[in-house]
């Protein structure tokens, strides 16, 4: 049956619209993703013309120690970040729905530091978790505990780019805000009568309804801690003794400062599979704890 002139019409506009996006698609992602493929299967160092090596750079970086040093850097601070992300912004979410004088002010407050510069974020947290005038190691004291090295301590690194990186968690907590007004109230007030305190209620209601967003957010979370290398880079640039060295640092240290772009395209592709095998796992194991509600 041939489509009717209105839906044609309104096929041609689409695509119109759609244009300018399908364009920057093609030439500023799609394209560089080609390209950065076959460049994987090259020795481009940038000033001389690619010579193709086939497999020669996987087969090197299968026997990379850093390869490996800096995967392992990068689940481990992927998996802390994005949990570390998850439970902080649950948890102003749920003060945030709480109905109190001033609720959009606190509201704008937590979200905040989201919109902030990212080196503006590196320089403040930089001075907070500074060991000898850092607040947070102030605070610690306040309790007669000395703080740590955060950022120059290679056994403590990590854990302080990841306290960093759950102050600008906004858009997670905007999201969980969106899934906390979604859950029925009707729910709450039938735990209520069978007795159920405030943690069954929250452990039995909240949990299951909220399990979709947790995991959205989870796995969005993850992906992008996965990729994560700006801040670290102006951080800590690695250290200290290559303790946060990053896959995505890595390619950034072979692309700009060792100019060899087919090496680097071959990280960037052990980034991609990773990324795709955690976000596959995850996947999997949604089916035992994710439960979406059948109308």
């Amino acid at each position: 049956m041939a489509a009717s002139p209105l839906v044609r019409r309104e096929a041609r506009r689409f695509h119109l619209f759609a244009l300018p996006w399908s364009i920057g698609f093609v030439f500023f992602t799609g394209g560089p993703i080609v390209v950065s493929l076959v460049l994987s299967f090259t020795r481009y160092e940038l000033l001389s013309s690619p010579q193709w090596v086939g497999l020669d750079n996987y087969a090197q970086l299968l026997r990379d120690p850093d390869f490996w040093m800096a995967t392992r850097n990068t689940v481990y601070f992927g998996a802390a970040s994005a949990a570390a992300g998850v439970v902080y912004s649950l948890a102003a979410a749920l003060l945030l729905n709480i109905k109190v004088r001033g609720q959009s002010i606190f509201r704008t407050i937590i979200y905040m530091p989201s919109v902030i510069s990212g080196i503006a974020t590196a320089l403040l947290w930089i001075h907070v978790l500074h060991p000898d005038y850092g607040l947070v190691n102030y605070l610690i004291g306040l309790v007669g505990v000395q703080g740590p090295g955060w950022l120059t301590d290679a056994s403590w690194a990590i854990p302080g780019l990841v306290i960093m990186t759950t102050w600008t968690t906004g858009n997670a907590m905007i999201i969980f805000l969106a899934g906390l007004q979604g859950v029925p109230v009707s729910l709450y007030e039938a735990a209520h009568i069978d007795g159920a305190g405030w943690w069954s209620r929250f452990r039995h209601v909240t949990v299951p309804m909220m399990s979709p967003v947790i995991f959205f957010n989870l796995v969005v979370g993850f992906i992008g801690s996965l990729q994560a290398y700006q801040l670290i880079l102006f951080m800590t640039d690695g250290g200290p003794a290559n303790s946060t060295l990053v896959l995505g640092l890595y390619v950034y240290r072979y692309a700009f400062k060792y100019f060899e772009m087919g090496y680097a395209s071959t990280i960037a592709w052990a980034l991609f599979f990773l990324v795709i095998v955690f976000t596959v796992i995850q996947f999997g194991l949604a089916r035992r704890w994710v439960h979406y509600e059948v109308k």
